[in-house]
């Protein structure tokens, strides 16, 4: 057993963590271009109210729900996290109506704010990865509404409303200066490029160089698509190296967009990650792999890196995902693609750590439940410097 006493270096160590998790102090900025998306088909996640203090000892101060759930939203008011709610593909087109948007927003939206910083309204996800054409025709209508209805309310320049795609949108995305939208698609697209350009939001997609490499194993590169030393590729049109999938992919959607005449909107990733498990069909899901693919992204993204098409414009990208979801339909590594098992374990090391408080004091009042929750940190910290 470990002797109790402490050394000036531990009482160093105790008050800068109580510093990272107080909300009465200045916090240092999340890491800049990183996000998180918290789902939650699952039963056995953790509660909000512990996720928000996770998050808080990760530095993480972007998250991206898949809805507007109240509960969420309400464990991270007075918090100094932004977040992405959605607005599901069910509700496009109820959203072409002013009155349903209106109503949306008074509802999900306005009772939060300001005391959760709300920035970005998704309208639909993935929208153009179906075949209902009924379902397209909704999408940009429903975004200028929900857009109006903003401006209406005085909330158009603390709210920007955006919409996340797949990259089976794209008819052709190597090489990344040959990247083009299908044919068929750009009837839809073009519109929607002129909302963002007009009222500047970002185009945001999900990209998964996972889906690649598990479709063609033999013949695209691991160490290409995990960041790891490759020879990489070259475009033959402008000469420029690709050392990575991902990269190649953002630049593909931007020489998309310029062949419909735009080159003043920004590409985001809502979503990347990597399985850290899979059916025995899906080749790459390991935990090796999902370590590599992360943990290397996180670091040029801590560098700040831009691609090689977009080399002043830092990568922006929201991980896929917090938490294993086990209710995710789907293969097995639909339910593998988080950073954390719900326990608060990390299910792989890409450099962060993080504490997810055992005992929920949501339901308390906060000055009743701030001895509890220091007290619980406190032999935390205390048995992690006894017996680290």
């Amino acid at each position: 057993m470990g002797s109790f006493s402490f050394s000036f270096s531990s009482i160093v160590k105790l008050s800068l963590f109580f510093l990272i998790l107080s909300d009465s102090v200045p916090r240092i900025q999340g890491l800049p271009g990183v996000g998180i998306n918290y789902g939650q088909i699952a039963n056995n996640l953790p509660s909000p109210s512990r996720v928000s203090v996770l998050l808080r000892s990760l530095n993480i101060s972007r998250v991206k729900l898949y809805d507007t759930d109240p509960v969420v939203l309400s464990a991270f008011s007075n918090s100094n996290v932004d977040f992405i709610i959605g607005l599901g593909n069910e509700y496009l087109e109820n959203m072409t109506d002013p009155g349903k948007a209106q109503s949306w927003i008074q509802q999900r939206l306005q009772p939060h704010l300001p005391q959760t910083r709300i920035t970005c309204i998704l309208v639909g996800n993935e929208v153009f990865k179906g075949e209902d054409t009924k379902l397209y025709s909704y999408l940009l209508p429903a975004m200028q509404t929900v857009y109006k209805t903003l401006v209406d309310l005085g909330l158009d320049k603390q709210v920007i409303v955006t919409s996340a795609h797949s990259l089976d949108i794209l008819a052709n995305s190597f090489p990344p200066s040959a990247g083009s939208f299908r044919q068929d698609l750009a009837v839809y697209i073009q519109p929607i490029l002129s909302f963002h350009s007009q009222v500047k939001s970002p185009f945001l997609i999900n990209a998964y160089p996972y889906f690649a490499y598990k479709d063609s194993p033999n013949q695209v590169p691991l160490d290409y698509v995990l960041f790891q030393p490759n020879q990489g590729t070259t475009d033959p049109i402008t000469n420029l190296k690709y050392d990575n999938m991902l990269y190649a992919q953002i630049d593909a959607v931007y020489s998309a967009m310029k062949a419909m005449g735009h080159s003043d909107i920004e590409v985001r990733i809502s979503e990347t990650g990597w399985p850290s498990k899979g059916d025995e069909n899906e080749a790459g899901a390991t935990v090796e792999n999902a370590e590599l693919y992360n943990g290397n992204l996180l670091k040029r993204i801590q560098q700040k890196q831009g691609t090689p098409g977009k080399p002043s414009v830092p990568v922006d990208v929201y991980f896929f995902a917090l938490f294993n979801e086990n209710l995710k339909p789907g293969p097995t590594s639909e339910r593998n693609y988080g950073l954390y098992y719900p326990n608060g374990n990390p299910v792989y090391n890409i450099g962060i750590k993080g504490y997810l408080p055992e005992m929920d004091y949501s339901s308390a009042s906060p000055k009743i439940k701030i001895l509890p929750v220091c007290l619980s940190l406190l032999i935390y910290v205390i048995a992690y410097l006894i017996y680290a």
